[in-house]
């Protein structure tokens, strides 16, 4: 096995525990990892949007179990994201419009890790609205499925800041909402074709593990924020790659 693709299962490792104690499945910390190291952007987008799958599944077993998963609220989010995220998968980008794109996607992942508070919050949720429901999961899906991610790390703040849900709880529904984005996602990206790496069954190993480990710290309501601000870090300098260097 190549260097570099054993350097990606430790990152992403790193990210799936990261990213999972939050609710997320960690595709934007993916897309700096292969950035960082040089992997083309036809391999970015569907590698991870398959690693979202396992994350994002093991994040709703995670805070289901623990009473963080509102799935009511799933329904208007999901009705407009699915299809938006379909067709955003089967649009294939060229690079010099892929590359910023995804560097605003990281740079949004960056400023949601680096404001987290440690300060759960329990003020009493509103519910999310039918139409500003399925408005706003229309616009993340089209950007999920474009970019490769399933759109939590804007779901999240979003769902928290409109008082729709409490934090914990819009951690469980946004690894739902990922889940369903990244299969809608990949969808897209089959009609076009799809191409997969042989290193990815070690990665998924590898997401597995630090998904498990995350999902059970986040779920414990066990504090990482400085890592988490650590990781935002790694996030900005990604994006300043995929801008700036060829």
């Amino acid at each position: 096995m190549e260097p570099d693709a054993l350097l990606l299962a430790a990152l992403f490792f790193a990210a799936a525990l990261l990213y999972s104690s939050v609710g997320h499945a960690g595709a934007s910390a993916y897309l700096a990892a292969m950035a960082l190291v040089g992997v083309v952007p036809e391999t970015m987008r569907p590698v991870a949007l398959v690693l979202n799958l396992f994350v994002a599944t093991i994040v709703i077993v995670r805070f289901g179990r623990a009473g963080h998963l509102p799935i009511r609220h799933l329904v208007p989010l999901a009705i407009g994201s699915v299809p938006m995220a379909f067709i955003g998968g089967s649009i294939a980008l060229p690079g010099e419009i892929y590359r910023p794109l995804v560097a605003l996607v990281l740079l949004a992942g960056a400023a949601r890790l680096a404001t987290a508070t440690a300060t759960d919050d329990e003020v009493e949720p509103h519910g999310v609205p039918l139409l500003p429901g399925v408005a706003s999961g229309a616009g993340i899906g089209l950007l999920a499925g474009l970019t490769g991610t399933g759109g939590g790390i804007f779901l999240t703040p979003l769902l928290v800041l409109a008082g729709w849900t409490g934090t914990r709880a819009a951690a469980g529904l946004s690894g739902a909402f990922i889940l369903v984005n990244s299969i809608a996602g990949l969808g897209g990206l089959v009609r076009g074709g799809l191409a997969l790496p042989p290193e990815l069954p070690v990665w998924v190993g590898a997401v597995v593990g630090g998904g498990l480990f995350g999902s059970w710290l986040g779920a414990a309501r066990f504090s990482i924020l400085n890592l988490r601000r650590a990781l935002a870090l790694v996030l900005v300098l990604a994006a300043a790659k995929l801008v700036f260097l060829p």
